[in-house]
């Protein structure tokens, strides 16, 4: 990436308002306004106890981003506090747990306003870039990928192209302002080194901030495989070969359900 080619913090503000438009005009087109609380259903003690990103507030979590800002490029970069502002965030989202769930609140709340755009690296680039091995084992396609983030309520806009690697030309087209990266990903296995190239350029001129980990998450669910044990008080358990099939009645007529008839006369 030729870094001297990405614009500075005053022409992002320009491109994130093209024409010079009003401040007000240019946040009514995302319908956000600056400052207002974003609702939602506060987590069980559980997941409070278990899960340690859940407990983070709008503060915290913007006052972690402004400290890592205040520090970026060894130079500072001024923290936007006025303005709505573009945060990306990419992947393969193949499974929406609660690790990545978490992560999208963080990049949703790291400033006062953001509008959140999420990156779905199509069925292709995941072959491509894996080797053949990772497209194959997706379990949702490309399409069912993009649709479930649809449904997402920290979600704003979705980037069905999202490219493999970042560059300049790409984040000026998509007038994003800031690349929102889990702490740890240059260590991770899952991203391969040109990726990690693009996302250290960025981090260069001070266009990244980082979303908090989430520890205490379970990598998998061990569930029993054998049918639970009968007292003979339980419920009697039948399998799946001993169930009765569906026969409709001959005629084409209704269920001979006991209560038809006095529903009828109702």
């Amino acid at each position: 990436m030729d870094t001297s080619s990405v614009l500075s913090d005053e022409d992002y503000d320009v491109i994130s308002n093209p024409g010079q438009r009003s401040l007000e005009s240019s946040v009514t087109d995302f319908g956000h306004v600056l400052g207002s609380p974003t609702r939602e259903i506060p987590p069980t003690d559980a997941a409070r106890h278990s899960l340690s990103t859940v407990s983070l507030t709008p503060a915290d979590i913007q006052a972690y981003v402004r400290t890592a800002l205040s520090t970026a490029a060894g130079r500072g970069v001024k923290y936007p506090a006025d303005r709505t502002v573009r945060v990306y965030v990419d992947g393969v989202f193949d499974a929406l747990d609660a690790g990545r769930m978490l992560r999208l609140r963080q990049a949703k709340l790291s400033f006062a306003s953001v509008h959140l755009m999420v990156g779905v690296f199509p069925d292709e680039a995941c072959h491509v870039q894996s080797g053949g091995g990772s497209a194959a084992a997706l379990k949702h396609p490309h399409l069912e990928r993009c649709e479930a983030l649809r449904h997402v309520k920290w979600v704003d806009e979705i980037v069905p192209d999202a490219p493999w690697v970042l560059d300049d030309a790409f984040m000026i087209n998509k007038r994003i302002d800031y690349v929102a990266l889990e702490e740890g990903s240059s260590v991770n296995p899952e991203f391969d080194k040109e990726r990690l190239k693009g996302y250290d350029e960025l981090k260069k001129i001070g266009r990244v901030i980082p979303t908090r980990r989430t520890f205490g998450l379970v990598s998998k669910l061990t569930i029993p495989s054998s049918p639970p044990s009968h007292s003979a008080d339980a419920t009697p358990y039948k399998s799946t070969s001993e169930l009765e099939p569906y026969t409709p009645q001959q005629g084409g007529g209704p269920l001979a359900l006991p209560w038809r008839d006095s529903v009828e006369r109702c």
